[in-house]
């Protein structure tokens, strides 16, 4: 155990209360005591690639199988949401694994598991000793999509002297804009270039219209009616919405966490539920409250409004209602989402709103089809141009692997 160790146990044990009451489980594994399997290591490069959760996850769907023609690919996840997609979505082209909390045992035990060529870390999520393990061994660590938000550089600045040394080791950032890229550089990383976001890569341009009928069908969704889907809503927004909605427009909203499922259904008013498998013969208001239907849901929208953005969150991702060719409206919150936000903006394919003109805002939209029209083509317009970041991380990653191969990174057990 070294001192980090320690510091971990002293904050698990002070925030007990809060995650003790979350229904988690596979603790052996979380801990590093127990791992999963993984085949033997082949003649060729191992890239392990670890994006936390269900967002970082989904940004590798397009650079996965572009690094598994060359490469033995590994992808590891944190959480059990970021787990069971990158298991749905790599299972045939690579090893899926979790990766244990940061205590050195269980990162060491990890390491000597998985024995990468190259670890990449999607966005950020740095962890100290997974950092020096990999130092130690010669195993270099790239931040690829790298995201450094305004909120979190002030964090790690106000820690700078602590936190250079682990920037400092990284072997590459690859940063989605400029902005993010100079937090990076003046935290100590380096080298650091920009390669732009790969969500614009992963979004899904291809429809489901069975699947979106089905969902229509289950919930009584009047196809004849206008519908605005208002997807990832936070605290407070179910009740705006409601109130914002124009009248004879149904309105639909997905909460972004199970746990608020039911507040939501309350602030809605008299809603149909998904999870309840019922119908309500002439019905305005829908809940979400089930996982992986949202973008049915985005679909059957008129128009959809991206929750997190109307309240003290830091937004969501506007891409996949976007990339579906739905003209989107999101709120004023976005600094985690800034830089995708207004790329969209700028090509004049997102709508931004406030929660004093969101109502006159829906009306306007809703009531006009060629703004809508105009909207939508724009931001898909959009969405196909700034592809072609996961290739740059992938040339990048391979190149990374042939001088850690050389060097014969060191591994234990």
């Amino acid at each position: 155990m070294n001192p980090l160790d320690a510091a971990y146990m002293v904050v698990a044990a002070a925030t007990a209360p809060g995650w003790a009451r979350k229904a988690r489980g596979d603790w052996p594994e979380r801990l590093g005591v127990r791992l999963a399997e993984i085949k033997p290591k082949p003649a060729k490069p191992r890239i392990m690639l670890h994006g936390v959760s269900l967002g970082e996850v989904n940004a590798l769907r397009t650079l996965v199988p572009m690094l598994a023609e060359r490469a033995d690919v590994v992808v590891s996840a944190t959480t059990d949401t970021g787990l069971a997609r990158a298991h749905s979505l790599f299972d045939s082209v690579a090893s899926v694994v979790r990766m244990p909390m940061d205590f050195s045992w269980g990162v060491e035990r990890f390491l000597n598991e998985v024995r990468p060529d190259v670890v990449s870390l999607v966005e950020l999520e740095l962890w100290p000793n997974l950092i020096a393990a990999c130092k130690r061994r010669g195993i270099p660590v790239a931040v690829i999509n790298g995201r450094l938000s305004a909120r979190s550089f002030d964090g790690y600045s106000r820690g700078r002297a602590l936190v250079r040394g682990m920037f400092s080791s990284l072997a590459l950032v690859a940063a989605q804009d400029e902005a993010y890229a100079e937090r990076f550089r003046a935290l100590g990383a380096g080298p650091v270039v920009v390669t732009g976001s790969m969500k614009w890569d992963a979004a899904n341009l291809a429809h489901d219209p069975v699947a979106a009928a089905s969902l229509a069908e289950a919930m009584g969704i009047d196809r004849d009616k206008p519908l605005i889907v208002a997807g990832s809503t936070g605290p407070g927004e179910e009740e705006l919405l409601h109130e914002a909605c124009p009248a004879g427009v149904q309105l639909l909203c997905a909460p972004r966490r199970p746990e608020r499922f039911d507040g939501a259904a309350l602030a809605m008013g008299t809603c149909v539920r998904r999870s309840s498998g019922e119908r309500q013969p002439g019905a305005t208001r829908f809940l979400l409250d089930t996982i992986g239907e949202l973008r049915s849901a985005y679909e059957l929208a008129d128009l959809v409004v991206v929750g997190r953005s109307f309240g003290d969150l830091y937004g969501s991702d506007p891409i996949e209602p976007v990339a579906l060719g739905r003209a989107t409206v999101i709120g004023p919150s976005v600094g985690d989402f800034a830089s995708i936000v207004s790329t969209l903006e700028q090509a004049g394919g997102l709508a931004r709103s406030t929660r004093r003109s969101l109502g006159s805002d829906l009306e306007r939209l809703i009531r006009d089809d060629r703004a809508r029209s105009l909207l939508a083509e724009r931001g898909l317009a959009c969405v196909q141009s700034q592809r072609g970041a996961s290739g740059r991380h992938a040339a990048m990653l391979m190149g990374l692997a042939k001088l850690s191969t050389r060097r014969r990174p060191v591994y234990g057990g």
